[in-house]
């Protein structure tokens, strides 16, 4: 484990270039879709008739949507995590609503075809359990060779969960399962094959009357799948890496662990840090020897020996500065529409998904701020600024620049955590930390930040959407959730064209793919905003007049992108690379042709 150092002082080595980056102005294009060089695509099923796009001038690619597969279920989580197969050119897209896989053909893009479902339930696991009805799949990953994993969790949430083995050239018939921690919510597989990596969440019972501690499992995998057999599934391929080293004052600073001590399901008080620790998203790096690891709740990233399976650090990734030019965001839904701006807040960057590349030999980590609080039981941590003072809650300090800005057209209105932020004596809160950045971010893999898109997101949404700015994915109301986390960034994925690196992030509420090039980090640029979804159509609306919801949905279009994955030309259907995107709210996934563009520099 190395020591940690202090985080602050590293990162005034990159402060310059990160600060340039804020600032640098960004020259935008409104354009209908249809990019020169793509062919003359025809949008196919699910497409809406006027997608929204935006774009830098000097883009060197563009988003256009060819097709998505519509389940008609809105606001159940019916299509989450996405995962692509080459050989057999199936795109496997979680329906957790279900507990099962979907399986889709993509060998036409602008058609995706539901073949089947991948059912985990009732598959018989290697310690003798068998997954029970009720069991909720969470994420699926796929090999080159066609051997795929889905992390399925128990139906009470806080037992120990599976990752059930799956043949994705096959019928649709599980090979097998291990059994993994509590709340297994994703799982990575290294690019090597050996491995799979699953993020245990370990999240508390819903009443908060257990707290399991959160792990990462690292499960050695077959080498080959031959047929429908994928060789012996044995519980001792099976792994547990914990966060017990960081216990008490081990703790690395900043590293937030808080609320209510909750005993976890033996009833033991012990090992509070890893029960309040809760894995979220996991990325390998290249060589499949470390994995680094999301922990939202607690800001912080943990990084893996994966052959020793073991957690050989842990570091928070600390808070941006609000009150900075470029840095910016709009706190209240109460100010007139959207209206960017610095105040003095506080951003955890909290990310959600989190992915890695390399650069110039160096691994670089990516992460999707989206920003999440704690609440479970009776334990809220989020509360309005306005409302600090009161029911118990310690006020702002009379001394701090955001006591002048208590009313809903200012800070009132903004959602904070009350966990951080209290002065040493916990009088009065000194410092307000908002959930999320609303941006993402490029860090080394020391922690170190190289590149953060500022306000970048709010400033072209607020462009590109109009009065749907800040918009929720469920309805259509304009800055709707700007006094919570914007545009909420929540996941994302990476992929190279034409010898340039692109990172594609997902924003949950306003809707759409935010494009970067990342190529090289310390510079990453906007390059483009694309979103496939009517905004002239309020799908929660609709539907409580009386509208079928697969109606209103088909208006609507992409609602909630959850779960993304970039598929190469060399493994296109198309010969030409595409974004999968799985959209949670309303049932859809959709497949993005990546256009390069001609006639750029």
């Amino acid at each position: 484990m190395r020591t940690p150092l202090p985080r602050t002082a590293r990162r005034a080595v990159v402060a310059t270039a990160v600060a340039a980056a804020l600032t640098a102005p960004v020259a935008l294009t409104a354009s209908a879709l249809g990019h020169p060089g793509n062919g003359g695509t025809t949008p196919g099923d699910g497409v809406v008739a006027d997608p929204v796009e935006l774009s830098a001038d000097d883009a060197r690619v563009g988003l256009t949507p060819l097709g998505a597969y519509a389940t008609g279920v809105f606001d159940e989580s019916a299509a989450e995590i996405v995962a692509y197969h080459a050989r057999s050119e199936r795109l496997f897209s979680v329906n957790a609503q279900a507990g099962e896989v979907t399986v889709l053909d993509v060998a036409r893009p602008s058609s995706p075809r539901e073949l089947f479902a991948l059912e985990t339930t009732g598959v018989r696991a290697a310690d003798g359990s068998t997954v029970p009805e009720g069991a909720v799949a969470n994420s699926v990953a796929v090999r080159p060779d066609g051997l795929g994993v889905v992390a399925v969790e128990a139906p009470d949430k806080v037992s120990d969960g599976w990752l059930v083995l799956f043949d994705a050239a096959g019928d649709g018939d599980a090979l097998g399962a291990w059994r993994v921690g509590a709340l297994p919510d994703m799982v990575a597989l290294t690019p090597d094959g050996r491995r799979a990596v699953v993020a245990n969440e370990g999240e508390p019972a819903d009443d908060f009357s257990v707290d399991p501690e959160g792990t990462v499992s690292v499960v050695d995998l077959p080498r080959k799948l031959t047929g429908r057999h994928a060789g012996a599934v044995a519980q001792d391929a099976v792994r547990t890496a914990t966060f017990h080293a960081f216990e008490g004052d081990a703790l690395p600073a900043g590293v937030r662990v808080f609320g209510p001590d909750v005993a976890g399901p033996d009833g033991s008080l012990a090992h509070r840090v890893s029960r309040n620790l809760e894995p979220e998203y996991v990325t390998v790096s290249k060589d499949s020897r470390t994995a680094y690891v999301a922990l939202q709740e607690a800001n912080a990233v943990a990084e893996i020996d994966l052959r020793g399976a073991r957690t050989t650090d842990l570091w928070s990734l600390g808070s941006k500065d609000h009150s900075v030019p470029g840095q910016g965001l709009d706190p209240s839904d109460k100010d007139g529409g959207a209206a960017v701006r610095e105040v003095p807040v506080r951003g955890l960057y909290m990310p959600d998904g989190v992915a890695s590349y390399t650069s110039r030999g160096q691994t670089y980590l990516v992460t999707a701020n989206e920003g999440d609080a704690r609440e479970w039981g009776d334990y809220v941590e989020g509360a309005r600024v306005k409302d600090l003072g009161d029911d118990g809650l310690a006020p702002v300090c009379a001394d701090s620049p955001a006591a002048a800005l208590l009313g809903d057209a200012d800070l009132g209105r903004l959602n904070v955590s009350t966990a951080s932020g209290l002065r040493a004596d916990g009088s009065c809160y000194e410092e307000l930390y908002a959930f999320g950045g609303r941006s993402f971010s490029v860090w080394t893999t020391d922690g170190e930040l190289v590149f953060d898109s500022g306000d970048t997101f709010e400033r072209v949404t607020a462009e590109a959407l109009g009065d749907a700015f800040n918009t929720n994915h469920t309805e259509t109301k304009g800055d709707g959730r700007s006094d919570d986390k914007g545009p909420e960034p929540e996941n994302l994925t990476i992929g190279e064209v034409a010898g340039r690196t692109y990172v594609f992030v997902g924003l949950e509420r306003a809707g759409g793919v935010m494009v970067y090039d990342v190529t090289r980090p310390e510079r990453a640029a906007f390059v483009t905003y694309v979103s496939n979804r009517d905004y002239s159509v309020s799908a929660e609306d609709a539907i409580d007049d009386g509208a079928a919801p697969s109606d209103a949905l088909a208006a609507a279009g992409d609602l909630g992108p959850e779960g993304l994955t970039f598929i190469p030309a060399s493994d296109s259907p198309t010969h030409r690379p595409l974004l999968a995107v799985a959209n949670e709210v309303s049932g859809t996934t959709t497949l993005f042709q990546v256009d390069r563009l001609t006639g750029r520099r």
